[in-house]
């Protein structure tokens, strides 16, 4: 990991840079593959030490972390208990992520129909127009879909991400199939048939 220090009106020690590097590498290094860079800052104010750590450890993950004391080694300390504790909690919700995807159930496989519509035809006879009796709509097109486990919420979601009128999906609550739609007038419309009386 590539690590910056540098201060503002202050003079740093080779110990202090040394420090610095070797506890960030490891604080880093045990949360992280390889954490990408992270500059520090040491600076003054008043009658008290600041230090300033922005962390860059890949994934789009930036921390920052603030420490103030007496002298520069206890302020580094402040701002690199509070890095480590978020590196923590957020390897944590990681690994809780992991276990609660491992858990889930995988995706029931189902099959998407896009029927074409029947058309219609004039009767020589009468000139009414009638749909033939034992015509079929016929198949278009058809893919592959999944049938997800999910909540209310979460299908109202996924449906307007994929920006779909309708969304077939488990409900995680009662394991039916529900299905959640766009109405005409804007509103969400739900079908839970768990919830009709027997």
């Amino acid at each position: 990991m590539h690590i910056m220090v540098s201060g503002k009106q202050v003079e740093l020690s080779d110990a202090l840079r040394l420090r610095v590097t070797e506890q960030l590498d490891t604080i880093a290094g045990k949360y992280f593959d390889r954490a990408l860079e992270a500059h520090v800052t040491f600076g003054r104010a008043r009658s008290f030490f600041t230090c300033d750590i922005n962390l860059h450890a890949g994934r789009g993950l930036l921390l920052r972390a603030e420490g103030e004391a007496a002298d520069a080694h206890a302020a580094f300390d402040d701002a690199a208990e509070h890095i480590a504790k978020r590196l923590r909690r957020y390897r944590r919700r990681v690994n809780e992520h992991a276990r609660d995807l491992a858990s889930r159930a995988r995706p029931e496989a189902a099959r998407r129909y896009i029927l074409r519509e029947e058309e219609e035809t004039q009767s020589p006879t009468n000139g009414a127009s009638t749909i033939e009796d034992g015509a079929y709509a016929t198949v278009i097109a058809e893919t592959q879909t999944e049938i997800n486990l999910l909540s209310v919420s979460e299908a109202v979601m996924r449906m307007d991400l994929e920006d779909q009128p309708v969304l077939m999906f488990r409900n995680r609550a009662s394991g039916e199939l529900n299905v959640v739609y766009r109405r005409e007038d804007g509103h969400v419309g739900w079908i839970d048939p768990s919830a009709t009386p027997r």
